[in-house]
């Protein structure tokens, strides 16, 4: 038999395929008797060439060579050595890991936990496949310096007997990256994450009112549009932080009179306080429909002057639940009611309750003259607790009543995230506690803190049934606009339960939409009811309200004529008020007053402009945020206009801009439109 015969039986043999069991044992002891052997031994034995192949040879051909399938060592070592060659370029050629892989860590440990279960059975291999090693070894050299061979048979015994002592000790040694034994280190599988130890992302209970946009209405079928105003900021202020974080707001969020509202305009306003505000309104196209047009109506309110305010109680009912513990919730609101202090007048008491489980006082009715002591109580509030908002609202009640100023103003501003999750009463309990309260004289008003459980929905009804304001504050910067730079229109009222009613001429308006205001809808029959709780306007405050008319006979006009109607329709030279558009009612309540007074006043073309280039820029920037608002909102309406066409009107309507507001909103349309992923 020549030498190639062998190597060709030697290539198409199949070894035969061992058990997991037996594999594991006998790889394991064997890889490490001779890397104990080369740790321990003296004399310098076996090649030079990594131990690698000495692993691969005995996981492959030791089985074979047990069952005696090649009876010389001599020949095996002629065989195997460019057998090992070739399987070692194999498993290169295929991307094999010369480290240790998944499967071969397994089968040591499972080798492992055998070896603990039968502690003979280790060191009887141990000490074979050590004698076998070193048989092989002797041959070899034997081969290349026969008198090395009596050196090798000599040591041969105690050689194996210590590396088969040294697996018994340590069985469970690691390989490192070459196949070697690392003795000083125990090997520590990487642990597994267990489902409940992961760390899950922080629950989303933010809650805000739902409502649907204000539809078509036709003006044949519905001529008249009644609702209450709405002097609230919070809604644009969320928006803003959820663009400035990079996602684009909830759709509920999302109060497109809040957003217009936000921006201070320089309205015409009354002269005397005795007409309490101005209504101006002005006709325009519509940037985004070319077949109607916008009747804007802004109200300003009387500015009362500073030094003529009157005495202020306030009570700050502060939520210092574990919620409150962010950066952005009580801190910040420790800071927002400092900036509110400085802006006090000496004359002014504040009061401090917190709710936290049980609600307490911090300080009672103080005059802001002492106002160390007033800022010495803030400093000291800390986070803890579960919130008990029922509990300390009637607290805070209970100090208004003790410090309260006849014909000034009392009160109370709830500072909260609006997790009102516990507590013995329910929203519809609170909501009727904050409406008895009101009526004595001591409004509510609402600062809200952060996010992850915002409670939107509850703060807008608390505010608006306790005749005050809500407002977001989501920066410092925020807190110096409505603390102190429109304090006078938060804190001071010149007017309350303010309605507006607006009917519109068939003659000459087809159809109309109000943009906002759904969660300010009244009835028809609640404009002249003096029971019917309203918004309220504060000192200097302005108030903005913007419809979308179809002209009659427009081709933008969304209502078929009802089959059974003809007889309604009026001529257009009939009507005595033929040269109106339409006819806009205003019914408000003085502070202290119970009866309400109106105000009127008629629409018609001279209120119109021909292009809306041709509108004051206050106009047209707010048609703008408009615009903005509803596409957030998802209106169809402005599904074709896009938010370059809205950059291009705010930005050439910005006008004066002293406090940079205006810029920012630019910007934020930038940013809408960049998260949004298209030109639309």
């Amino acid at each position: 038999m020549t030498m190639s015969d062998d190597f060709e039986k030697l290539g198409r043999l199949t070894p035969p395929k061992a058990s997991a069991e037996a594999r594991a044992r006998a790889l394991t002891a064997a890889m490490q008797a001779f890397d104990e052997r080369q740790e321990n031994s003296t004399a310098t034995q076996g090649s030079v060439q990594p131990v690698r192949q000495s692993s691969i040879f005995n996981r492959i051909w030791s089985p074979i060579m047990n069952r005696k399938l090649l009876a010389g060592s001599a020949l095996a070592t002629l065989l195997v050595v460019p057998a090992a060659a070739f399987l070692t370029l194999e498993l290169t050629r295929n991307g094999a890991p010369f480290g240790e892989s998944a499967q071969e860590i397994a089968l040591k440990d499972e080798a492992k936990k055998e070896m603990q279960r039968q502690r003979p059975e280790p060191q009887m291999v141990a000490k074979k496949a050590a004698t076998d090693e070193l048989a092989r070894q002797r041959e070899a050299k034997t081969l290349e310096a026969p008198a090395s061979a009596a050196v090798e048979s000599e040591a041969a015994a105690p050689a194996a007997d210590a590396m088969a002592n040294g697996v018994a000790r340590d069985s469970a040694a690691p390989l490192s990256a070459v196949g070697g034994m690392q003795p000083q280190m125990t090997y520590q599988p990487a642990p597994i994450a267990q489902e409940e130890s992961l760390i899950a992302p922080p629950e989303n209970r933010e809650r805000f009112g739902k409502a649907d946009s204000n539809p078509v209405k036709s003006v044949l079928t519905e001529p008249v549009s009644t609702f209450s105003v709405d002097v609230d900021t919070a809604s644009y202020a969320f928006v803003r932080r959820s663009l400035m974080e990079g996602q684009m707001p909830e759709r509920d969020a999302v109060r497109v009179e809040e957003m217009v509202n936000y921006f201070p305009y320089d309205w015409p306003r009354p002269e005397t306080a005795a007409e309490p505000f101005k209504a101006t309104v002005t006709v325009t196209p519509t940037p985004w429909n070319g077949g109607t047009r916008l009747m804007h109506v802004a109200i300003k309110g009387y500015d009362v002057v500073p030094a003529q305010a009157p005495k202020a109680n306030l009570v700050f009912l502060i939520d210092v639940s574990g919620s409150m513990d962010e950066p952005d919730k009580l801190p910040l609101l420790k800071s927002a009611f400092r900036l509110l202090v400085e802006r006090l007048k000496p004359e002014d008491t504040v009061s401090i309750v917190t709710y936290a489980g049980n609600a307490g006082t911090v300080l009672e009715p103080t005059a802001v003259k002492d106002k160390a002591k007033i800022l010495a109580a803030i400093d000291t509030l800390q986070p803890g607790g579960s919130t008990a908002g029922a509990e300390g609202i009637d607290a805070a009640y209970a100090l208004a009543e003790k410090a309260f100023v006849k014909g000034g103003v009392n009160r109370v501003m709830l500072a909260t995230d609006g997790d009102f999750n516990v507590g013995p009463s329910s929203d519809e309990d609170l909501k009727r506690l904050i409406e008895d309260k009101r009526k004595s004289g001591i409004f509510l008003s609402v600062l809200g803190f952060g996010r992850g459980n915002y409670n939107d929905a509850l703060m807008q009804t608390i505010a608006q049934n306790g005749n005050g304001t809500a407002a977001y504050i989501d920066t410092l910067a925020e807190a110096q606009k409505t603390l102190v730079e429109e304090a006078g229109s938060s804190l001071f009222p010149i007017a309350k339960d303010v309605k507006l009613q607006v009917e519109f001429n068939p003659a000459a308006i087809a159809e109309y939409r109000l943009i906002g205001y759904e969660t300010r809808a009244l009835k028809r029959e609640d404009f002249n009811n003096d029971k019917v709780d309203a918004g309220d306007i504060g000192s200097g405050h302005s108030v903005t309200a913007i419809y979308e008319v179809t002209p009659t006979g427009s081709p933008a006009v969304l209502n078929d004529d009802l089959r059974y109607a003809e007889a309604q329709k009026p001529a257009a030279d009939a009507s005595p008020h033929g040269g109106e558009l339409a006819f806009l009612k205003i019914r408000y309540k003085k502070p202290d007053g119970d009866k309400s007074e109106l105000i009127t006043t008629p629409v018609t073309e001279a209120n119109a402009v021909p292009a809306l280039a041709e509108a004051p820029n206050d106009v047209r920037f707010s048609v703008a945020v408009a615009a903005f608002g509803q596409k957030l909102s998802g209106a169809s309406a402005l599904a074709d206009y896009s938010y370059d066409s809205v950059i291009d009107l705010a930005t050439a309507a910005k006008g004066a801009d002293p406090f940079g507001y205006r810029s920012e909103f630019v910007n934020l349309v930038r940013l809408a439109k960049g998260l949004n992923g298209s030109r639309n």
